[in-house]
């Protein structure tokens, strides 16, 4: 059992308070890239003690979040595009799997309600076509149900405990492709309907072209910020098409 300065047992509960508070500040943008965090700082805020700070700054560390840095302490880490494209590449593979793996492992309900995420999506690609299509809550992404519903509890930690924080950290800091929003939703609607058919061959298949269309919008957008062009692409004016197949 881990103990505090003072002797004391340090709950596990504490600690993933803390943890939870400075991911969801990290991730969010309230604690900006680089910024220092200080244990003193952040003990006095949560009203807790030194211990339980430093297991939660530690469980940052291990993901990738936050990196110590000689004479300087512990910082928020600042991914570049580079890594970026590398956890894109990890994510093809991963997510493929998940996608096959849930079209087969997630019950009716739960297939169902992906079905319906996906729809309610819809009106905020419709208010803002060129906008970016950023689902912050996990309970309510697409990528974060379909690695739950996996059935594989290995995969489902790699993704959702590890994985996906990172990657919001990642999309904070790096340019996107306007537009790519509204097609990223479009192939979520093509992914969920696979799973709903329960074919996970198919639902793979169509994971993996949409996360390399992910990556090849980053490269578009680096590439375009690189040679200081707008990753503005031509407006479009077609409708996103008929409303997904209903939700039985």
């Amino acid at each position: 059992m881990q103990t505090d300065e003072t002797g004391s047992p340090v709950t596990t509960s504490v600690t993933a308070r803390l943890y939870d508070a400075l991911l969801q500040d990290i991730v969010s943008g309230r604690i900006a890239p680089g910024e220092k965090l200080s244990e003193p700082v952040i003990a006095r805020r949560f009203g807790a003690s030194r211990a339980p700070v430093r297991e939660a700054i530690r469980r940052l560390q291990e993901r990738a979040l936050v990196t110590y840095v000689v004479h300087q302490g512990v910082r928020v880490a600042e991914p570049s595009a580079a890594q970026f494209l590398a956890l894109l590449d990890v994510r093809e593979a991963t997510e493929g799997m998940a996608a096959r793996l849930a079209a087969g492992a997630m019950g009716a309900a739960e297939r169902a309600a992906l079905v319906a995420l996906v729809a309610s999506h819809r009106d905020e690609i419709e208010r803002d076509p060129l906008g970016a299509y950023l689902q912050d809550q996990a309970e309510a992404d697409f990528h974060w149900r379909i690695a739950s519903g996996s059935g594989n509890a290995i995969l489902a930690e790699l993704l959702c405990d590890q994985f996906y924080p990172r990657l919001r950290l990642c999309r904070r800091l790096h340019a996107t492709v306007a537009g790519r929003g509204r097609d990223a939703w479009q192939e979520h609607v093509r992914i969920a309907e696979a799973i709903s058919q329960r074919d996970g061959e198919l639902a793979e298949v169509l994971m993996r072209r949409h996360i390399r269309a992910a990556r090849s919008a980053l490269e578009q957008a680096l590439a375009a910020a690189a040679a200081g062009r707008p990753t503005h692409p031509p407006q479009r004016h077609d409708d996103l098409g008929p409303a997904p197949w209903p939700v039985e």
